[in-house]
């Protein structure tokens, strides 16, 4: 049932900007460092001359964490706006699915998008790089670590905004929930390790980023589960 809600999801968004906004935030990360390396290129590549594929890994990363952040946020509020701006909920409710299907689709489809996005910020660095003219093998495992493990323990925020989006019409409270975000998880590396704000930065105590995938995973199964519960008992018009 899930898949036939995804489905319809995914059909009501294939002609939308949406898909403009999941390129952008990836290419903007890439972008801004083609600035960074074009105005201090010498010092650029003599700071990471040992390294200069992890150099350039390291700088796209700074600048990806807002991007998946604010990304968020902004994916999961128009993927629930659809329902809120044309005052769908109680045609989409009344359809032969069952209420957690359509929430779960919601995060799925936003998960989805981001997921693209973390997908594209790999392609985009390892272009880029090319382009730089690093004549080393890019280090795959260090790429897709940097793009996907950030993804994985940004979970709870994409719970929670599919909740907020869904459940609350006026969008402008879960787009200012997920600025306060954005702000909080740029000052999180003086946070505990147990605040979800800092997960994304895979920055702990045991120096173990699998420590932060797997809390955000957990995490985000749990608010995910809190929200659905929300959803479920609440009279969505």
């Amino acid at each position: 049932m899930i898949l036939r809600v995804l489905s319809t999801e995914w059909l009501k968004i294939r002609r939308k900007w949406i898909w403009l906004l999941v390129v952008l935030g990836p290419l903007g990360a890439v972008g801004l460092q083609v600035v960074n390396y074009g105005l201090r290129y010498d010092y650029l590549m003599s700071l990471y001359a040992d390294d200069l594929w992890l150099g350039l890994t390291r700088n796209v990363n700074i600048l990806m964490l807002p991007s998946l952040f604010i990304g968020l946020a902004i994916l999961a509020s128009l993927t629930a706006g659809i329902e809120h701006q044309t005052n769908a909920w109680k045609q989409t409710l009344a359809l032969p699915v069952t209420r957690s299907s359509v929430f779960v689709a919601k995060f799925v489809l936003t998960a989805l998008l981001l997921l693209v996005s973390s997908s594209l910020i790999v392609i985009f660095t390892l272009i880029f790089g090319w382009l730089l003219g690093l004549e080393a093998s890019p280090p795959m495992t260090t790429l897709l670590q940097a793009a996907y493990y950030p993804y994985l323990a940004i979970m709870p925020f994409v719970a929670l905004h599919t909740g907020l989006s869904t459940i609350i019409a006026n969008q402008a409270v879960p787009m200012t929930v997920g600025i306060v975000n954005l702000v909080l998880a740029t000052f999180s590396l003086w946070m505990p390790d147990w605040m979800p704000w800092i997960w994304p930065h895979l920055d702990n105590r045991y120096d173990e980023p699998l420590y932060s995938v797997l809390a955000g995973i957990v995490t985000g199964g749990l608010v995910l589960l809190i929200s659905l519960v929300i959803f479920v008992r609440k009279d969505v018009r």
